[in-house]
């Protein structure tokens, strides 16, 4: 089993030992360090920890309700990709907004933490630590949120449009297939609608995330809104607009 360097970055002292003595207890086999951290001001003293200890995963508090520590993981995840970041919040209800700023710090991951066991951590700290994207669950099981969120999406991207994340062009079908992402559709639900395998979907979805620099579902429908890729109103139309020079790598 691979095992995992995690840091918990807290403010609060009480938090950060409170948490580390919650996941300490569960014996863990796949947690071989666990690293605490105060960020400091501006969160310089965290930065300066991650550089040096490079920990697998970090456990970083948003600080509700100011939300400081939103700023604070956008820098995490810019300078040190290799660290995964999983946002905690205090907030003791569910927070369309909230939800969405985290989205837009590329966190692998959103815990309201009141409502977390230490298994809940664990397991995933572990998914995290595999490359899974768990922040998905909380757009993908919550449809009104995600509509919203999607919404939200589309009111950033009336407000300009940049192309600065796009490393190669999108083809019909990835176009197709990321569509059907914002529109709500699960893998196998696209899978179903396009009459192909789950498996040809995820090496789409796979092939999407690496062509436009995105971390994760949610945040590649981010930057295809932003940057008109696609429109959720569209539909099937959204293929249409791909330059003619990807439309030859269709597959």
């Amino acid at each position: 089993m691979r095992k995992i360097a995690l840091m918990i970055v807290d403010s609060n002292p009480f938090s950060r030992s409170g948490l580390r003595q919650r996941l300490s207890e569960q014996d863990s086999l796949s947690i071989v360090e666990i690293m605490e951290c105060d960020p400091s001001e501006e969160g310089k003293e965290a930065m300066t920890q991650i550089a040096e200890n490079l920990p697998d995963v970090v456990l970083l508090d948003i600080d509700y309700p100011s939300l400081s520590g939103l700023e604070l993981g956008k820098k995490i995840v810019r300078h040190f990709p290799g660290t995964r970041v999983m946002m905690l919040s205090a907030n003791p209800y569910e927070n369309d907004a909230e939800l969405f700023e985290v989205i837009k710090t590329g966190a692998v991951a959103y815990l309201r933490s009141r409502h977390c066991t230490a298994k809940d951590f664990i397991e995933m700290i572990e998914r995290a630590s595999n490359g899974e994207y768990p922040i998905n669950d909380c757009v993908n099981s919550r449809p009104k949120v995600a509509d919203r969120v999607l919404r939200q999406f589309q009111e950033i991207s009336s407000m300009g449009r940049t192309i600065k994340d796009i490393t190669a062009p999108l083809t019909r079908k990835e176009l197709q297939v990321l569509t059907l992402i914002a529109e709500g559709n699960s893998n196998k639900q696209i899978a179903n609608h396009l009459s192909i395998s789950d498996q040809t979907i995820k090496n789409h979805v796979s092939a999407i995330l690496r062509k436009i620099n995105a971390n994760y579902r949610a945040h590649a429908v981010f930057i295809a809104i932003r940057d008109g890729l696609i429109s959720i109103q569209s539909g099937q139309d959204a293929g249409h607009r791909e330059s003619s020079s990807s439309e030859s790598h269709a597959t």
